[in-house]
């Protein structure tokens, strides 16, 4: 394919994270609409269709990788690259995006500190075991878990307003969900989400509303659920305690997913 280098942007549509928070689900709902477009899986340079990793895994391929990656096969498509550990991203590489992107619609899905731990430790757990089930694993507080809270970045995936801070410095118009209004209002989300990206389910051809109403129903990825131990579980609470209050208090919302996780862990 060629470069369209008369684009606006590369990527139109970002989203950010947080990783085990559906961002998998939305991008495979918007998707459903005929104006979107999801680059071609390209694995394991990228993570299916989803997550290009421009930024982290692929920075070294250079622009026009990118680019030629991105490129519709019709100009006015928009294009979707949903890479959670683009939250991560420091300083510089969020101005290299803005370069590139300076209109896209940047989304930041919120989830409750430790339930998105736990979500993020159960996949780590399902890498490292090679998919063991749920009762051939268990998360428990030992040398491994330390070492495993480090890997998956557990602190810096869950540091929500310094993400934020850094990212709305380029772009002023972050749209920030909770995760828990995907599970309790899927369609107002989804709405919100293609208002902000100048879309809409009115403007869908009727093959692409009816997809989109399939996909509205479908769960893209589910963790296994290892159990987790009380102790780790508590670890993990104070830990990530500050993180939540903090993010609920910029952000002005309330998690209340901790609970689920905690309450289980009420009986040694």
């Amino acid at each position: 394919m060629t470069l369209d280098t008369a684009r606006e942007n590369v990527t139109d549509i970002l989203c950010i994270g947080a990783q085990k928070a559906s961002t998998s689900w939305l991008h495979h709902v918007v998707n459903a609409h005929q104006r979107s477009y999801a680059f071609p899986n390209s694995a394991p340079v990228t993570s299916t269709n989803k997550e290009a990793h421009f930024w982290d895994w692929n920075h070294h391929r250079g622009l026009d990788w990118y680019r030629n990656l991105m490129a519709p096969p019709e100009p006015d498509r928009l294009v979707m690259d949903f890479t959670p550990e683009y939250s991560l991203l420091g300083d510089d590489k969020i101005r290299e995006c803005k370069e590139i992107n300076p209109t896209a619609r940047v989304i930041y899905i919120l989830r409750d500190p430790l339930a998105r731990a736990v979500s993020a430790l159960r996949m780590h757990t399902l890498w490292r075991t090679n998919r063991a089930a749920a009762e051939e694993a268990e998360i428990r507080l030992d040398d491994e878990f330390h070492a495993l809270v480090k890997k998956a970045r557990i602190l810096e995936m869950s540091s929500y307003f310094y993400n934020f801070e850094r990212w709305s410095k380029a772009y002023d118009d972050i749209l920030v969900l909770n995760y828990e209004d995907i599970l309790s209002d899927p369609v107002a989300v989804v709405e919100r989400v293609l208002a902000h990206c100048r879309l809409s389910t009115e403007d869908m051809t009727p093959e692409a509303r009816d997809e989109y109403e399939k996909r509205l129903k479908k769960r893209v990825w589910a963790s296994v659920s290892y159990p987790i131990t009380r102790d780790a579980a508590y670890f993990l609470h104070g830990m990530l305690w500050q993180k939540r209050q903090a993010a609920e208090r910029f952000f002005n919302l309330r998690f209340t997913e901790y609970r689920n996780v905690l309450e289980p862990q009420a009986n040694p």
